[in-house]
C-alpha cells in the first residue's frame, strides 16, 4: 500500500471536518427545522459576525464504553464551541447540538463548554450559551454530572467578571437548567422549555396534572417564575435580542460600557411636562418618561411581562449606556413588594458589576401591604433593594416624579443611599407617607372634634399636603439637589453622566458584603 502523500492526508482532514461539521445528519437538521428551530451551527452563523468564528473541540469525542456508548461517535460531542466576534467585539460560545444524540450533555461535552468559558474570562469577553439538549447523557453516569458541576463552578467563576448571557432554544430540563440560572441573562424562544422536573415526574410525586408548556414555556418563565429576561418568538428573534443586549455591555468588569454616537439634542423636550398627572391616584405609563429622556427612544426593557410595577432596562443616553429602573405607575400604583424588589436588586448589581451608571425614576406609594407579603418576607426581600443600592458604586442618579413616601424613597435610591444626583419634578411629594394617610395621624383629634369631620379633613389633607408632600422640604434638606422642570430632565441626566463617568468611591476591604437573600 503507498504511503500517503500530504495531499492525502488533507483529504482525508477535509472529508473527516465536512462528516463532523454535520452533525447528526441532515434527516435531523431537517427535524430541527420543521420546528421552526435553527441547528447549533446556523445559530452560531447567525449570530456572530461573518467568517468570524473560530472552533474549539471540533474533533472531541466521549470515553465511555458503557450501555452502549463503545464505539459510538457523536460529532464534536455534542456541542459547538469557539470564538468569534459579535459587532466587532470578541465573545466565547457554546451552542449545543440536538441533532447528536439530542444534545445529551456527557462528561466531555461538559469540560468543552467549560473550557471555553476560561477561555472568555482569560481574554475578558462575553460568554454566550445556546441550550439545546435533552439533558445529561445517562449512560455516561456520574461522569456526566461531574461534567454539570465543572460547567455551574465556572459560571460562579465568570460571575461579575464578564457578561454570560443563555439562549434557550430547546428542551432544557434537570441539572441542565442550573446552568442559565447562573448566568446573567436568560432569553427563551416559544419554541422550548425549561424546568428541573418534567410533567410526567410531578404527575407521579404530587397528582398534578401539567404540559410542559405551562410548566416551562416561555411564558410561563416570565409572567410566573421570573426566572428568564427575554421571550423570544424563535431562533432568530433570540439571537437579535442577544445582539442588542451586548452592545450596552463592557466586554468585562474593568471596561466602561462602549460609547456610542448617540442623539446629541438635548434640547427641552415639552412633552414631558404633560406626561404626569398632578392627581397622585391616576396612573401613567412611566415608559413615556423613560422613552423621551433616553436617545431615539431606544429601550431594551429586561423582564417585562414580570412584576410590572416596576420597570428596568438598558438605554443610552448622549450615546452613554445607562441601566433604567422606574416605578410604573398603570401597574398596582408602581408600589414595590417582593418581585419587584428581587426584579430590581438584581438588574442594580449587575448594573454596578458592569460600571453601567443607574438612573432611577420615582413614583412610588410604599412597599405592598399584606399579610402573604409580610410572610413571604417583604422584609427580607425589599432589603434587597436597600442593600443593591447602597453597595452600587457607579453612578446613582435619582429623578423624583412625583410620590415618593416612606421607605421606598430610600430604596428607590434615595439620597442617604449613595445616589449622586438627586433630582425631582414640581410635581414630586416627598414625604413619610400620603398626606391622606398623615393627616389622620397628625390631625386625628382635630378631625375627630370636627362637626363636619369630611370637611375638616379634607382641609387638613390639604394644609399637610402644601406643607410637607412637595419637593422643596427635601430640597431644603438637601434630599434633593435641585428641582427641575421636567422638559429639562434629559439635559441635566446627560450632563451628570459626563460629570460623573471618572467617579470612584472606595469600600473597606472585605470578600463580599451578606445581601439578604
Amino acid at each position: 500500500m503507498a504511503e500517503k502523500t500530504m495531499q492525502d492526508k488533507i483529504e482525508e482532514l477535509r472529508a473527516k471536518r465536512a462528516k463532523t461539521m454535520l452533525g447528526g445528519g441532515q434527516d435531523k437538521h431537517d427535524k430541527q427545522h420543521k420546528q421552526g428551530k435553527l441547528t447549533a451551527r446556523e445559530r452560531i452563523d447567525a449570530m456572530v459576525d461573518p467568517d468570524s468564528f473560530e472552533e474549539t473541540g471540533l474533533f472531541a469525542q466521549h470515553r465511555a464504553t458503557l450501555f452502549g456508548m463503545a464505539g459510538k461517535e457523536f460529532p464534536a460531542d455534542g456541542v459547538v464551541t469557539g470564538a468569534a466576534s459579535v459587532g466587532g467585539r470578541l465573545v466565547h460560545l457554546a451552542s449545543q447540538d440536538f441533532s447528536v444524540s439530542g444534545g445529551a450533555a456527557g462528561e466531555v461535552h461538559s469540560i468543552k463548554v467549560a473550557e471555553i468559558m476560561e477561555q472568555s474570562l482569560n481574554t475578558g469577553s462575553p460568554f454566550i450559551f445556546i441550550n439545546d439538549s435533552g439533558g445529561a447523557r445517562v449512560q455516561e453516569g456520574i461522569d456526566s454530572l461531574s461534567g454539570y458541576g465543572k460547567v455551574f463552578y465556572t459560571n460562579v467563576v465568570l460571575s461579575g467578571a464578564v457578561p454570560q448571557i443563555s439562549l434557550i432554544c430547546g428542551p432544557c430540563a434537570g441539572g441542565a437548567a442550573y446552568s442559565p440560572a447562573l448566568t446573567d441573562f436568560i432569553i427563551q424562544t416559544r419554541q422550548a422549555q425549561m424546568f428541573i422536573t418534567g410533567p410526567s415526574v410531578i404527575k407521579s410525586v404530587t397528582g398534578e396534572n401539567v404540559t410542559a408548556e405551562q410548566l416551562g414555556g416561555a411564558d410561563a418563565h416570565m409572567a410566573n417564575s421570573g426566572v428568564i429576561h427575554f421571550v423570544a418568538e424563535n431562533d432568530d428573534h433570540a439571537i437579535q435580542i442577544c445582539q442588542k443586549l451586548l452592545s450596552f455591555l463592557p466586554s468585562n468588569n474593568l471596561e466602561d460600557p462602549p460609547i456610542v454616537e448617540g442623539d446629541p439634542n438635548l434640547d427641552p423636550n415639552p412633552e414631558l411636562n404633560d406626561v404626569v398627572p398632578t392627581d397622585t391616584k391616576r396612573g401613567y405609563d412611566v415608559r413615556e418618561v423613560i422613552t423621551r429622556v433616553i436617545d431615539f427612544g431606544d429601550f431594551l426593557e429586561v423582564q417585562a411581562g414580570y412584576a410590572m410595577n416596576i420597570v428596568v432596562g438598558f438605554a443610552r443616553i448622549n450615546g452613554r449606556s445607562v441601566g433604567i429602573i422606574a416605578n410604573q405607575p398603570i401597574v398596582q400604583a408602581g408600589v414595590l413588594d417582593i418581585n419587584s424588589s428581587d426584579k430590581a436588586a438584581r438588574f442594580i448589581r449587575f448594573c454596578n458589576a458592569f460600571n453601567i451608571p443607574i438612573v432611577t425614576f420615582v413614583d412610588v406609594p410604599g412597599f405592598l401591604p399584606g399579610v402573604q407579603q409580610e410572610y413571604g418576607g417583604i422584609i427580607r426581600h425589599g432589603a434587597k433593594m436597600l442593600f443593591a443600592y447602597s453597595a452600587a458604586t457607579v453612578p446613582k442618579i435619582q429623578v423624583i416624579l412625583r410620590k415618593c413616601y416612606g421607605g421606598a424613597y430610600l430604596a428607590m435610591c434615595g439620597k442617604d443611599l449613595g445616589a449622586d444626583r438627586a433630582y425631582a419634578w414640581p410635581t414630586a411629594e416627598v414625604a413619610v407617607m400620603g398626606a391622606e394617610g398623615a393627616a389622620e395621624i397628625v390631625f386625628r383629634k382635630e378631625i375627630m372634634e370636627a362637626e363636619d369631620k369630611t370637611a375638616k379633613r379634607k382641609e387638613l389633607v390639604t394644609e399637610y399636603r402644601e406643607a410637607f408632600s412637595n419637593p422643596y422640604v427635601a430640597a431644603s434638606r438637601r434630599l434633593v439637589d435641585s428641582v427641575i422642570e421636567p422638559a429639562m430632565t434629559r439635559r441635566h441626566i446627560a450632563q451628570a453622566l459626563e460629570y460623573l463617568h471618572t467617579k470612584r468611591e472606595l469600600r473597606p476591604a472585605k470578600k463580599h458584603g451578606l445581601i439578604p437573600l
